[in-house]
């Protein structure tokens, strides 16, 4: 009887053990400034396992508290993260982001305070999607003629506005600073088109409208691009089809086609030439992407 009871202790035992969770840990590149070169500064990347630490209130809790297990902040549709900043999507369309906003990259009108560690409301409505790049969100709407916004570091043009607002701090220097976009804007050039997909790099944006076709803007090798540039390749019998892939990663862009087939653009390695028009990868012919 007794070794019975003891048995049975021990499977209780095993069973609480198999529920413990375990401790979740990152590492690799986190450093955005110095992804993909091959010198300098590696601070910032993470070269052992290490917890993740909300310095700037990106988890969206109203604290700095380090957190180790997920979290729920609040029942959500759709959700995207940059550099420090956190957006997100409600089940009736609104908008509400939280983290670094330097930039204005919440998209909540002000840039008064640079960090915000609980959710505010973006000055958008009826979102659909949205997406983030290191320091700009891309919301995605369906009020008519505004159907894609963006709001942030308007530098590289990534925002689609025809500048970057560039600015001498002092009159008498030559130090450039980007004035902040706090407000989230309508793309003009876009008006007459409806973006239904989006995704965004560190500093570029690509989207695609109801009709198949793609765009990108933002930082290219070349030049920056600040208005939408219509990818040739992607028009006549090779749009996109609506149920199509598209992704950025952070310095290069890739989508499916007709037939499934993938094409990649943008820095593909860290040696060689950039791939500054779309290509096919050939390797992939025989797969269609999911």
């Amino acid at each position: 009887m007794a070794a019975a009871v003891e048995a049975e202790k021990k499977v209780e035992v095993g069973e609480e053990e198999k529920e413990k969770s375990g401790e979740l840990l990152f590492c690799g590149a986190t450093c955005w400034d110095t992804i993909g070169r091959r010198k300098g500064n590696v601070e910032g990347n993470l070269v052992s396992p290490t917890r993740l630490r909300p310095l700037r209130g990106q988890l969206g809790h109203g604290d700095t508290i380090q957190r180790d297990r997920p979290t729920v902040v609040s029942e959500l549709l759709k959700a995207a993260s940059g550099r420090a900043h956190t957006v997100v999507v409600t089940e009736d369309g609104l908008s509400l982001s939280f983290g670094w906003n330097k930039h204005g990259q919440l998209g909540s009108g002000s840039v008064r305070n640079e960090i915000e560690s609980s959710p505010v409301r973006c000055l958008v409505s009826e979102v659909k999607n949205l997406a983030c790049g290191a320091d700009f969100t891309v919301w995605l709407s369906s009020v008519e003629g505004a159907s894609i916004l963006t709001a942030g570091l308007p530098q590289y043009g990534q925002l689609g506005h025809g500048t970057d607002s560039e600015y001498n701090t002092k009159d008498s220097s030559v130090r450039l600073a980007y004035e902040a976009q706090p407000r989230p804007k309508a793309i003009a050039s876009l008006a007459g088109e409806t973006i239904v997909k989006v995704a965004c790099g560190t500093n570029h944006t690509v989207a695609v409208d109801s009709n198949g076709f793609v765009y990108t803007l933002g930082h290219r090798e070349q030049k920056d691009e600040w208005l939408p540039r219509r990818v040739d390749i992607f028009q006549r019998h090779n749009t996109l089809p609506p149920d199509a892939v598209l992704s950025a990663g952070s310095v290069n862009s890739a989508c499916t086609a007709a037939g499934g087939q993938l094409y990649m653009w943008g820095k593909i390695k860290t040696t060689g030439d950039d791939w500054m028009y779309p290509k096919p990868l050939m390797d992939l012919r025989f797969y269609s992407a999911l």
